[in-house]
């Protein structure tokens, strides 16, 4: 087989791995609270690059960059894991995967406020568009003329995802996509476990096997297994193309939903969700505008919208 058709098939088992994580949470909310299931799936996945951090070891993280590497941890999952299963409280897997994919947009707009980039006109009309979508998919989930609270947690999440991407870039040109995402994850456990670890014996105690078994898998194959698929594909296409790839991961979300729980998403969602990845799509592809001029221009990081950081796992 070419790199190139392993490269494809890494990036489609990604998908389909991410895609069913949103329905895997769904399972593990009906017997944990949303802070402990984020904590026992985490602790599966830290066990488990753990055990690929053996077979291929990596070097320790320097001193100096051990607090950026925390606060990755932070927002790439303690916050970020904890704010989506608060949300898939009241929102159906589907919409969830749908708003997820508006951290591209989130990403962007951090650009533009943070590192001096600047936005096309089709870039601001695709974060409008975007925007309008998710708008959507709350109402939709609300059943009624008022947002669900669940779908601002999802956004919450997604708005901490897109931090996290953005803030890797710098650690990139130091260490390899496995390591950073090894130490962040392992960091973001262990505040995980600092803010709900106290209650997580006893819930595992009285849950169901099957559900716990479901919780495994989200932590062991979406939450691990799909970061290292990932970071394979990044090593191998281009960033726009892997990021193209990416917006099949609602459309797993749903059959995966559908099979899994028997959930069959509102029809506002559904549009809500189409309108959010055209949006997206023209944030990402269409959206770059020249650079706001800095002092010291050669010391800036640049996270064009063009080439935007991949958007959060699930």
């Amino acid at each position: 087989m070419s790199e190139t058709l392993k490269a494809v098939a890494a990036a489609l088992t990604t998908v389909l791995l991410w895609g069913s994580a949103f329905p895997g949470i769904e399972a593990g909310l009906e017997a944990y609270a949303p802070g402990q299931l984020a904590l026992l799936r985490y602790l599966f996945a830290s066990v488990t690059m753990a055990v690929i951090a053996f077979f291929r070891p990596f070097r320790a993280p320097r001193r100096r960059d051990l607090p950026g590497i925390i606060g990755l941890g932070m927002m790439g999952f303690t916050v970020y894991h904890g704010a989506l299963n608060y949300g898939q409280v009241t929102v159906t897997a589907g919409s969830a995967s749908f708003l997820v994919e508006t951290a591209p947009v989130f990403a962007t707009l951090l650009a533009v406020l943070f590192l001096g980039e600047r936005l096309s006109i089709w870039g601001w009309g695709g974060v409008l568009i975007s925007f309008g979508g998710a708008a959507l998919i709350a109402l939709g989930e609300s059943g009624g003329l008022h947002l669900n609270p669940g779908a601002l947690l999802v956004l919450l999440a997604a708005v901490s995802g897109a931090g996290y991407f953005t803030l890797q870039k710098s650690y990139l040109e130091r260490y390899s996509p496995l390591a950073l995402t090894s130490y962040a994850l392992w960091s973001g456990t262990l505040l995980m476990a600092i803010v709900w670890g106290a209650d997580l014996p006893e819930q595992v105690a009285a849950a169901p096997t099957n559900t716990t078994l479901a919780v495994a898998y989200i932590g062991v194959l979406p939450g691990a297994l799909g970061y290292v698929t990932y970071a394979y594909v990044l090593s191998r296409l281009p960033l726009a193309q892997t990021a193209s790839l990416l917006y099949l991961v609602p459309l797993a979300a749903l059959p995966v939903a559908w099979v899994w729980h028997g959930e069959v998403p509102h029809i506002t969602a559904l549009i809500g969700g189409a309108i959010t990845l055209v949006g997206v799509a023209l944030v990402q592809r269409n959206g770059a505008g020249a650079a706001s001029p800095k002092p010291d221009s050669s010391s800036q990081v640049s996270t064009t919208p063009k080439n935007a950081p991949p958007r959060e796992t699930p």
